[in-house]
């Protein structure tokens, strides 16, 4: 019998939870939820009688190769730096294996065995990456498939609050890792413009509000996002001028953030002293950067508060965090908006021409977010697909090949997760 090893029921996993309980029933497949909580887990899937729950640290290596060789396919949404720990055993047992999280060079130390052993490992598989992989792709292999050249491309995708939803200064809401977002940006962008490399420091990441306007929303604004050039030759554009991957955010915020990161507030490596200290001592640096447009915004997160310092909190990214947990989160009834965009201009047969494929997903609520459907049904669904032997692939892989974008697509599409393509001439 198949059997799915879910690691990780944290916030961006409930709906995938769900889909995988629904596929288990559906299908007669053993499910295995394993998370440092086993209370969270049952929370998660309501006790359900088609998943089995176990609490396990998963640096508990005796433990995590138990569970790893009972299953057939692994997915991990545990962070990052703990993907390699899973996937050296699914190497050693012989399992497939699922992450929503960038490809590293961990995990790629490992291509050569995953090959060997005629096992699947699919990286990048949840939104961003993932959905802005297979989308992209597919766009551009339309286009070249009908004598397209493609001169310009650029990807934006942002996790938001949904309008409806939106009553702070700051226009946003966190619907995911927290983490992530204090330290977004920090290892700064590269990207491509009109035949020029561009190399933006964290310090002035969030400097230029590059506004853009989808489908019927408020208008957004743009930062470069990480390394775009490594992407450059995964998506076959060597020949294009322009080449940019991007988060985006409501406008306003690069006012409030920009000020947070010039004065230093976001540092996660230094330690600062937390006797006696306020939040507004703590904040003092921030001084020069507060104007009029971000003063409410940063007092929103009371970084003028004369009121002490989180215990526990040994970096700035700490307090920020806790700040950010504590004023900008959901409400209940909250519902979080995905928005990517995909522009590319191209020439055909010497002319040149345009086209926006636009996504807008919005979540249920503050646990039904979008932003956990968009991250959570690209693995559940690639799973299900793999069991039934409709991604008949081995080796190491993100999902930027028809055999795997096509499917993942069709199946998305059913979910309400579809691309709106505008074409202009």
């Amino acid at each position: 019998m198949n059997t799915i090893l879910l690691f990780g029921a944290g916030k961006s996993a409930t709906v995938l939870i769900d889909f995988l309980i629904r596929s288990a029933r559906e299908n007669d497949w053993n499910l295995i939820i394993a998370d440092t909580s086993r209370e969270q887990i049952l929370n998660k899937t309501n006790n359900s009688p088609f998943a089995e729950a176990v609490e396990i640290d998963i640096r508990d290596d005796e433990k995590r190769a138990a569970l790893i060789s009972r299953s057939t396919i692994v997915i991990s949404m545990m962070p990052p730096s703990l993907h390699f720990l899973v996937a050296k055993d699914c190497v050693e047992y012989r399992k497939h294996l699922l992450t929503a999280s960038y490809l590293d060079e961990q995990i790629m130390s490992l291509k050569n065995e995953i090959a060997e052993r005629k096992l699947l490992f699919l990286c990048e598989m949840g939104l961003d990456p993932g959905i802005d992989h297979m989308s992209a792709m597919q766009l551009i292999d339309k286009i070249k498939a009908g004598g397209g050249r493609i001169i310009s491309f650029r990807s934006h995708c942002g996790g938001l609050v949904a309008p409806e939803s939106d009553d702070n200064p700051w226009h946003y809401k966190i619907s995911w890792n927290p983490r992530n977002i204090v330290l977004a940006g920090h290892s700064g962008a590269e990207y491509k413009l009109n035949g020029e490399i561009i190399k933006v420091t964290y310090q002035d990441l969030f400097d230029e509000t590059n506004i853009i306007e989808v489908q019927d929303l408020p208008p957004l604004a743009y930062y470069p996002n990480r390394d775009s050039m490594s992407y450059i030759p995964v998506y076959g554009l060597p020949d294009a001028l322009t080449f940019m991957r991007t988060t985006l955010r409501y406008p306003v915020f690069f006012s409030g953030w920009k000020a947070l990161v010039k004065a230093g507030l976001t540092n996660d490596s230094q330690l600062i002293n937390n006797m006696g200290i306020t939040l507004a001592d703590w904040a003092s640096p921030l001084l020069p950067f507060v104007n009029d447009t971000n003063r409410q915004m940063l007092a929103f997160l009371g970084l003028f508060d004369n009121t002490a310092l989180p215990k526990g909190a040994k970096t700035s990214a700490d307090v920020l965090q806790f700040l950010a947990e504590t004023r900008l989160s959901m409400k209940d009834q909250d519902r979080d908006m995905i928005v990517m965009l995909h522009e590319v201009e191209y020439s055909r047969y010497g002319k040149n021409k345009k086209v926006r494929s636009s996504l807008v997903v919005k979540g249920d609520d503050v646990h039904r977010t979008a932003m956990a459907r968009t991250v959570g049904l690209p693995l559940g669904i690639a799973a299900s697909l793999i069991l039934k032997g409709n991604i008949p692939l081995t080796g190491l892989h993100i999902p930027t090949i028809k055999e795997i974008y096509e499917p993942l697509l069709k199946e998305l599409d059913n979910f309400g997760i579809r691309f709106h393509e505008i074409q202009e001439d």
